[in-house]
């Protein structure tokens, strides 16, 4: 679709979203949200007729690129045949959508339990592990994100916990590897699993065990920095809560769907979790929805015993024609396979290239259609180009690297000194390199920043 300039009414729809949404994570005041007139593919545009190429697929949810015709024809077929229903009912796409799902995930978590997103989905994941289990605890890790409900913050481990920890929530946080900057002072991917896992059994044993319920983990952790882990350290985790009698649950809100080249990011590593939880890429975000894999053992729990929990509009008819649709698509197309071939052939060696021109580019990691690039300012000291967590001034090297990045039609996805490169897993890999050499020229601004 060719964008068409309607600059008045992209002033109205500003002016009314200035006057009235309150927008999440900001200071109201110091925002200045770009009014979007349309989307399609990995592209969106403004009312200026300016487009962008999407490299951070909204909230890295937008899998199958945006209005993708076959999941928005299956929306409409929906809503004309049954809008909406309660969860308490046997409903077609609702049994259809939990069916497809269970077959792709992995071992026995064949039982589905919808929520409307991500955070709700930890939410009850949690609650799940301390019914099954009778204990209080929940471990996980610092340089984590599960979400911005209460429950799901507090077990975050990222900045944005930190004004709403109770400190009563019940949850104790530990270091997961992350060899780049490594906590257990490690020089090989061996050390830095040995040391992590030795350092959380640790952790274990000082909490007790009898207390702890559940370790929480995002398989691959997505805002935080896509720190892939390195081999053996997420069975050695499986290992840990299968001695002490721990729910071990895997947070694929981000990771799942394809976004890794698999359909969920625990294939990569053959591993198992109890309790796995999903949303964003499952139907692409046309139409919000989450939810948790349950396994065999935790859904007899509650055989006889009611689930204390629920929602609304849980398993909603039209988020769930969505979701059929989505993952018949990414079947049919070779959605999956296109991120990891392509995340191989292409985003990998390109992005290793662009960090051996940019002294800015400190790391590069990732796999299929999820990458990061840290951009330091100095690649000997690996001083990060902006200070943990920073604002204002502090991340002015930042701001003017997304800000040199849209300018080149590219819309980056920016946290604290990382450039994620999340787009649609329907990417082709001509549009890749349009993205791509956008990023290079925007690399040369942050390079600028370095020592």
């Amino acid at each position: 679709m060719t964008p068409q300039p309607n600059p008045e009414a992209g002033a109205a729809v500003k002016a009314a979203d200035r006057d009235h949404v309150f927008h999440s994570w900001s200071a109201q005041d110091l925002i200045d949200p770009l009014a979007v007139a349309g989307a399609e593919g990995a592209y969106f545009w403004d009312y200026d007729g300016r487009r962008y190429l999407d490299f951070s697929s909204g909230l890295v949810y937008t899998n199958v690129g945006y209005q993708h015709p076959k999941v928005v024809a299956a929306i409409q077929e929906q809503a004309a045949r049954m809008t909406t229903f309660a969860p308490a009912f046997a409903i077609e796409a609702r049994s259809e959508a939990a069916r497809l799902i269970a077959e792709r995930t992995p071992g026995d978590l064949d039982k589905i339990f919808f929520t409307n997103g991500g955070a709700d989905a930890v939410e009850h994941a949690i609650r799940m592990a301390r019914l099954h289990t009778g204990r209080p605890k929940v471990l996980s890790a610092y340089r984590s994100y599960h979400g911005g409900t209460q429950q799901a913050v507090n077990i975050t481990g990222d900045p944005r916990r930190w004004a709403s920890d109770s400190g009563t929530a019940g949850v104790v946080h530990f270091w997961a590897p992350y060899l780049y900057r490594s906590r257990f002072y490690a020089e090989t991917e061996e050390q830095e699993c040995a040391r992590a896992l030795e350092h959380l059994e640790t952790t274990i044993a000082f909490e007790g065990p009898s207390t702890i319920a559940a370790i929480i983990l995002e398989t691959i952790p997505g805002t935080a920095g896509i720190m892939v882990p390195p081999p053996g350290y997420l069975a050695g985790v499986r290992e840990l809560c299968d001695k002490y009698g721990i729910v071990f649950v895997l947070d694929e809100v981000m990771a799942g769907f394809g976004r890794t080249g698999e359909w969920f990011a625990a294939d990569l590593f053959d591993v198992t979790p109890d309790l796995l939880t999903f949303a964003k890429g499952v139907n692409s975000g046309y139409v919000p929805l989450g939810g948790v894999a349950i396994s065999g053992a935790i859904a007899e729990t509650f055989g006889k015993r009611p689930y204390p929990g629920g929602l609304t509009y849980s398993g909603h008819p039209l988020a769930c024609a969505a979701a059929v649709a989505t993952i018949d698509v990414m079947a049919e197309e070779g959605v999956v396979e296109n991120a990891a071939r392509l995340g191989a052939s292409v985003v990998g060696p390109e992005l290793r290239e662009l960090a051996a021109r940019h002294p800015s580019v400190g790391e590069v990691r990732g796999v299929g259609m999820f990458w990061a690039l840290e951009l330091v300012r100095n690649r000997q000291t690996r001083e990060p180009l902006v200070p943990y967590n920073a604002a204002g001034e502090a991340n002015a090297p930042m701001a003017a690297f997304a800000a040199a990045a849209k300018g080149s039609g590219l819309w980056p996805f920016v946290n604290m000194n990382r450039t994620h490169v999340v787009p649609p897993c329907t990417i082709t890999e001509a549009e890749l390199k349009e993205g791509l050499a956008a990023l290079d020229a925007a690399l040369s601004v942050a390079d600028e920043y370095t020592e």
